[in-house]
């Protein structure tokens, strides 16, 4: 173990961390939801909330599936057929699926796709109505396009919040490093989560502004559709219908997957910031009104991060309240606890071998996980009576968030090891240097705590403001922030 002055002033006690709720310690399993089906490039799965058990599956080439919410199902029938005008491929094709609060009685739902004909490429928002199990592909009415300069970022989630309005999510128009600088550029709608109303339209358009919108009013040729801004590319974002937070995961650069908390107005910082980094610049960046992730992964162990759900099922009790969420290349789920403004668990959940390109929910709120590549939709196997772990499931990794926080003049960290580990914890500045290595050694599985007194490497204090603990545990790596105030 490489010792310094600062890491003799720690405290490292062994001892037990209530980190999980009761239940949530049963190993997580899953199984195949449908296992007599199968889909073509899936990339979203939903209920119409109309109390018909129905559920559809969206094809990334245009075509959206329904079904009975039955796992002895054994066959489909075609939704909507617009294969025609989608243009898919890469991050293209149709990405978002919503039906209307009110879908029983006026039969519409509307979907976000990338198209090519007919002009230059662009993101087309419409609404098209059904019956039954069969949609009018001539019903199409379009809400709202927007043009795309690069074939890549297109985001593609929509949803309708509890407050009527429906969310639509939009990358940064594409390419590497926003060149565009579309992200921090409130005249475009691109690199925003924006809010729109679909039942009141404005003159001119097919579709009307909210008064509340954050920036409604501000003249300049800023948008007013914007909810909030600073997105590089938030692919899946959901709406928690009992608490009504979004929740965004949003893809990263080169160096940080990101989960962030949409508030009404907020800059989520890019192309400033990438998770926790300065990116433009790449050190000494302007942090000044920034909204910074709830938390954020390494490119080791995210490398393509997939929005999920605050889970509301009752597969798996101990679930309830946390936001389960994945990452597409690497497979891995996890789950994150985040009360009173601070991260209580953010936990390694499954290591799975599925290409998750999105998360759902049924009419029931149970969790679906897609599989982009195999066509395949898996869910949580209940969890067993007898409370008996699968010694095949990986071992639990898990952070919490310092405490106190804000501090002065010490505060404890806390965190679990599943199984016996590298493990280095460092302290980093918001310019992120690094300001102390608290533990650089080889544990045990157990639950510890470190005491981080506020002084660099060299002993000497320092400043107040916020700093970051940056966890690494063999190949995962979590990031967490606090504040000194002396």
């Amino acid at each position: 173990m490489r010792t310094t002055k600062a890491t003799l002033c720690i405290l490292l006690i062994l001892l037990i961390v209530p980190f999980l709720r009761a239940g949530e310690n049963n190993r997580v399993t899953l199984v195949k939801a449908f296992p007599n089906l199968s889909f073509d490039s899936p990339v979203f799965f939903c209920h119409s909330n109309d109390g018909t058990n129905r559920v559809f599956v969206e094809e990334q080439r245009g075509v959206i599936r329904v079904f009975a919410n039955d796992s002895t199902a054994s066959n489909t029938e075609v939704f909507l057929d617009i294969d025609g005008r989608v243009t898919s491929g890469g991050e293209m094709g149709l990405l978002g699926l919503a039906f209307h609060p009110n879908y029983s009685g006026n039969g519409y739902f509307y979907v976000n796709y990338t198209t090519t004909q007919n002009g230059p490429r662009r993101t087309v928002i419409s609404r098209f109505s059904a019956q039954g199990n069969q949609a009018d592909p001539n019903s199409e009415l379009i809400i709202l396009e927007v043009a795309q300069p690069f074939s890549n970022h297109n985001a593609g989630m929509i949803d309708f919040g509890g407050d009527g309005y429906l969310y639509i999510s939009l990358g940064d128009g594409g390419s590497g490093g926003d060149p565009q600088n579309n992200g921090q550029n409130r005249t475009t709608l691109l690199g925003s989560l924006l809010r729109i109303d679909v039942d009141n339209p404005a003159a001119g358009l097919n579709y009307g502004i909210p008064v509340d919108n954050p920036f409604v009013g501000e003249g300049g040729g800023v948008r007013e559709e914007i909810f909030a801004y600073g997105l590089r590319n938030a692919w899946r974002f959901s709406i928690d219908k009992e608490s009504g937070e979004i929740w965004a995961g949003d893809v990263g650069q080169s160096a940080k997957e990101e989960i962030d908390l949409i508030e009404k107005g907020g800059n989520y910082g890019w192309r400033i910031m990438e998770g926790f980094n300065c990116f433009n610049p790449s050190s000494g960046c302007d942090q000044t009104g920034l909204t910074l992730p709830i938390v954020d992964h390494g490119r080791n162990v995210a490398r393509s991060i997939t929005g999920g759900y605050i889970y509301r099922g009752q597969l798996r009790p101990g679930l309830v309240g946390a936001y389960v969420y994945g990452d597409f290349e690497t497979g891995i789920i996890w789950m994150l606890r985040y009360e009173n403004d601070q991260v209580t668990a953010d936990s390694l959940l499954l290591n799975t071998n599925l290409f998750i390109s999105s998360f759902g929910i049924d009419g029931q709120n149970e969790l679906y996980i897609l599989d982009y590549f195999a066509g395949e939709i898996y869910k949580f196997a209940p969890t067993p009576v007898t409370g008996i772990d699968d010694p095949n499931q990986p071992e639990l990794f898990q952070l919490a968030q310092n405490y106190p926080n804000p501090f002065n003049p010490t505060t404890t960290i806390s965190y679990r090891l599943g199984k016996t580990s590298k493990v280095e914890l460092t302290i980093y500045n918001t310019a992120g240097q690094k300001v102390t290595t608290l533990l650089d050694a080889d544990q045990q599985a157990g639950d510890y705590k470190l005491k981080w007194h506020g002084e660099n490497s060299s002993g000497q204090r320092v400043a107040s403001g916020v700093y970051f603990y940056k966890f690494q545990a063999d190949d995962l790596i979590q990031t967490r922030k606090m504040i000194l105030l002396r």
